[in-house]
């Protein structure tokens, strides 16, 4: 195929196996991990956990990337769309909450057919950076109940230079709207599990404070009234962040505290997190690959 999927719309030629664009991956999924998860908000992990389904590679380049192996370095097991479904099949029997898609961007038609084979009789959570276009999104409509993007930058330039993603902003700001289109206000069970709706999860990034409110006051302007935010302070420096002035190093009570209050101030319906999420603990074994070698 020649691929116009991202925002960045590179043309690239892409096969099966093999991709010349920007995400270095083929039409096929890569798959680094499927399993239940208990490290997402309350209403998504629940007391069962989410069935998440962590996909390799991405449309934008983080420094501070904590999925570093599998978004940059491609750690992950080729399945077909026949195998991603039996995937949600294994969480479904398993007794999880929701299927849980992270970072599926650039899978998008393979992850539709996994969905037309086969649809589990549970929410289907979509976990994306934001940086997500109308296209993308158009072709999920219907088959997605509840949408995760991130909003990492209110400042383009911060965005480009921190995560190569020009126009960050404009993007995941159209990339909402259409989120909202879909499926509406949050609507939860009667056992506070979400089953519709729109959360959004900003991480705080050490010494950029002011592009933290800034975001915050930018979710204020255009959807206040009809998204979650999850406000997340779980920054370990990792990737090449290990070696920056800036990111170098976790963010600090006072930083928490600070863009925490402006979440307050604004009256956001949502969540946040303890500091002690700030752990290599957190981040998720990469470890299909391994199962696929037994």
């Amino acid at each position: 195929m020649i691929c116009n999927l991202c925002p960045r719309k590179c043309g690239a030629v892409r096969t099966e196996h093999s991709g010349k664009g920007f995400c270095k991956m083929g039409t096929l999924p890569v798959v680094a991990r499927i399993a239940p998860h208990f490290g997402e908000e309350p209403c998504i992990s629940g007391t069962r956990g989410s069935g998440t389904v962590f996909f390799s590679g991405c449309t934008m380049k983080c420094v501070f990337c904590q999925n570093y192996e599998i978004s940059q370095k491609g750690k992950g097991v080729t399945l077909t769309p026949k195998q991603l479904a039996d995937g949600y099949k294994m969480l479904e029997e398993a007794g999880v909450h929701n299927i849980n898609l992270v970072t599926a961007d650039h899978f998008v038609e393979a992850v539709a057919e996994s969905l037309s084979i086969y649809r589990p009789k549970l929410p289907i959570v979509y976990n994306c950076s934001g940086y997500t276009s109308p296209k993308t999104l158009t072709m999920l409509s219907g088959l997605v109940d509840v949408y995760l993007p991130d909003f990492k930058y209110a400042d383009d330039s911060l965005a480009k230079k921190l995560s190569s993603a020009p126009e960050y902003t404009r993007t995941a700001t159209t990339a909402i709207q259409e989120m909202l289109f879909q499926v509406g206000k949050p609507v939860f069970d009667g056992d506070g599990m979400i089953k519709k709706g729109v959360i959004v999860r900003h991480l705080i990034l050490p010494a950029h404070t002011r592009n933290s409110i800034a975001v915050l006051e930018h979710l204020d302007r255009y959807f206040k009234k009809e998204i979650l935010v999850s406000l997340m302070c779980q920054y370990v420096p990792c990737g090449e962040a290990r070696r920056d002035s800036k990111l170098g190093r976790k963010i600090t009570k006072r930083e928490y505290e600070k863009v925490k209050c402006v979440m307050l101030e604004l009256g956001f319906d949502g969540f946040t997190q303890d500091m002690s999420s700030a752990m290599e603990d957190y981040i998720p074994k990469w470890d299909l690959g391994e199962e696929h070698d037994e």
